[in-house]
């Protein structure tokens, strides 16, 4: 009788306990795609001379017309940014050798200085004619043309909308499989991305002064939100 009476209240605290309940965790991604209504541009100027001040004063020179002709055609001079700049010597290599058999070092033959400038266009009427402006003035390298939206935020607040949808459809699919049910919301852990068109090199030539403003194509960039989420999984009813 002693055991029976020590059986008793463990039963009937086994048959109190819930059911095991976890957790889930699904990702989410939503995407939104837009047609963007800016572009930066990375131009610059390249020049050469027998010596570093040589070529410094003749890029300064260029320089200083095309960031004059770019606040001529509209651009903002906050929207003018400047992005790189290098003086580097010009090094000719030689197959001769001296008397013990070893390669010659390199001899400098001038110098080159490279400056470049980060342009935002904010009316993408204007860009084929700004690019083409650019060549014409003296800028000789082009490095890309990258689009954008100046705002992107409403964008963004679809994509997450879009994100946990994504995230919440698939929780459901994976408890209703699992024979449980979605309880309380835990945690929300976003990341986001942005992808715009790739930029492409556009290498400057003496014959494009003269020709007609360059065509663009502005395309769509998009714009993406990746959730991690995790729900209570409730299977107490089963």
């Amino acid at each position: 009788m002693r055991l029976l009476s020590a059986l008793v209240p463990i039963a009937l605290i086994a048959t109190a306990l819930p059911a095991y309940a976890g957790s889930i965790v699904i990702d989410g991604r939503g995407e939104v795609r837009a047609t963007p209504d800016m572009a930066t541009i990375n131009s610059g100027v390249t020049t050469q001379g027998a010596t570093a001040r040589e070529a410094l004063d003749a890029n300064t020179a260029a320089m200083s017309e095309l960031i004059a002709a770019l606040k001529e055609a509209g651009i903002e001079a906050r929207d003018i940014q400047t992005s790189g700049f290098s003086v580097n010597p010009n090094y000719v290599y030689s197959d001769a050798r001296d008397e013990n058999g070893y390669s010659l070092p390199p001899k400098v033959n001038g110098y080159q200085v490279f400056n470049t400038v980060n342009v935002v266009v904010r009316d993408l009427a204007d860009l084929g004619a700004i690019l083409d402006k650019s060549v014409t003035i003296g800028a000789n390298t082009i490095n890309g043309v990258s689009f954008s939206v100046a705002d992107p935020a409403e964008l963004y607040n679809e994509a997450r909308k879009s994100a946990f949808a994504d995230a919440r459809a698939k929780a459901e699919l994976y408890a209703a499989a699992a024979g449980a049910t979605l309880g309380e919301l835990e945690s929300i852990v976003e990341s986001q991305g942005y992808n715009s068109p790739e930029p492409y090199p556009m290498y400057a030539r003496a014959e494009m002064a003269a020709s007609a403003p360059v065509p663009v194509e502005a395309g769509e960039v998009s714009f993406a939100i990746t959730v991690k989420v995790e729900w209570d999984l409730d299977n107490t009813g089963k």
